[in-house]
């Protein structure tokens, strides 16, 4: 007779890292950066645009521009933010999260 196996789910790093509270937020705050950097990347892209023409159309330096693109700024206005998206034909929308 054979026995019924019920093959256990197992776990993988990711899932078992994102039961922990305080790894979870840190992972969404570094997911939430990349974002941002892939959607400027793309936009900017899509849009035919270099980095010294959105900083002048957004009213922002291009260092600021040129620190989001790789990564190095998580410490942008919203007002900045959002000067750059609307340049390149974006609005900022907010979503709860679950």
């Amino acid at each position: 007779m054979k026995k019924n196996k019920v093959a256990k789910k197992q776990m993988s790093t990711f899932d078992f890292i994102m039961r922990d509270p305080e790894r979870r937020e840190q992972f969404e705050k570094g997911y939430n950066e990349f974002l941002v950097n892939e959607f400027l990347l793309e936009a900017m892209e899509e849009n035919h645009i270099s980095v010294r023409k959105l900083a002048e159309k957004a009213g922002v330096s291009p260092a600021i521009i040129q620190r989001i693109r790789t990564g190095g700024s998580s410490n942008i206005t919203l007002k900045k933010l959002s000067d750059i998206a609307t340049a390149l034909g974006y609005r900022i929308n907010f979503q709860k999260l679950q």
